[in-house]
């Protein structure tokens, strides 16, 4: 009974310690009596024989090695820096890699590898361009040129970032100066075209005025104009009238009208009740009435 529990529990023991889990983000390669498998086991159980064989584990998710480090500058400075470097193993690679490299990777490769790539691409720039602009292609070079050398071992560097740059207290106070100094010019250019512009503003509401007063003097030297021709033609029209009512009223005024109206009137002063004086020229029975008109009626 003894016997037969001893034999259960190194079954158990064995075959507990014949499995391993590779977790998710890692990649599993097995060795067997030193031996580097070529074969990179993914995601989940794996059985070997523990006598001869053990699973090496690696990681192929993204990890995030932070360095501090000094980098020369292209005026001789040296900038202290913090930086990350965004790396992961590929997958299909890790049994060479541990094979070629071993497990301690970072240290033999990654960091003399970015120390070189971030001294020869900082010292091909100014201290300053570490603070503006430039600082992207700083950390994009310093990605190639560590890709060139890594990739191949099977090393892929997704970033390079620069997270903290402090420079030399001289250049950092020259550098503020300077910032300050372009932005306040760039302060007094805005300045000088918003004013340029005011004075645009003005000139051009002048003009408007002024063409505008001009547009209503025309306006109402045409509206005299006008009103004065209409004046006109209505007084030379009222004159045509006249001259026409005139000619009219001459042609009708004969010699029998004339002497008929001259007799009507003659006779009506005659009934009149008042002590009256009646002149005439023996002609015509009033005084003032143009003889040649009835004489020449009469002929």
């Amino acid at each position: 009974m003894k016997i037969r529990t001893v034999i259960t529990v190194f079954i158990g023991t064995f075959l507990l310690s014949s499995c391993m889990v590779v977790r998710p983000g890692e990649v599993g390669i097995k060795q067997r009596l030193g031996k580097i498998s070529n074969e990179a086991l993914s995601e989940g159980p794996k059985g070997y024989n523990p006598f001869t064989t053990n699973i090496i584990t690696l990681p192929t998710r993204t990890v995030n090695l932070e360095i501090k480090s000094s980098l020369p500058s292209k005026e001789g400075l040296t900038i202290t820096s913090v930086m990350s470097i965004l790396y992961r193993i590929r997958p299909s690679s890790a049994p060479k890699l541990l094979r070629d490299i071993g497990r301690a990777y970072e240290s033999e490769v990654i960091l003399p590898v970015f120390r070189s790539a971030a001294a020869d691409v900082s010292s091909r720039f100014l201290a300053k361009d570490m603070h503006s602009g430039e600082r992207a292609v700083i950390e994009a070079q310093i990605r190639d040129r560590m890709a060139e050398i890594l990739e191949p071992k099977g090393l892929i560097v997704d970033n390079v970032l620069m997270k903290s740059i402090v420079l030399p207290s001289g250049l950092a106070n020259s550098i503020e100066e300077k910032l300050q100094a372009e932005q306040d010019a760039q302060r007094m250019e805005f300045i000088k075209q918003r004013e340029q512009l005011d004075a645009e503003r003005l000139v051009i509401q002048a003009r408007g005025e002024r063409d505008a007063a001009v547009i209503k003097a025309d306006a109402e030297r045409q509206r005299v104009e006008i009103q004065a021709a209409g004046d006109a033609a209505a007084l030379r029209l009222q004159a045509e009238a006249q001259a026409e009512a005139n000619a009219g009223l001459q042609e009708s005024l004969t010699g029998e009208v004339l002497r008929y109206h001259a007799i009507e009137a003659f006779l009506q002063m005659a009934r009149s009740q008042n002590s009256k004086i009646i002149v005439t020229n023996g002609d015509t029975p009033f005084l003032g009435l143009p003889a040649e008109l009835l004489n020449n009626d009469q002929k």
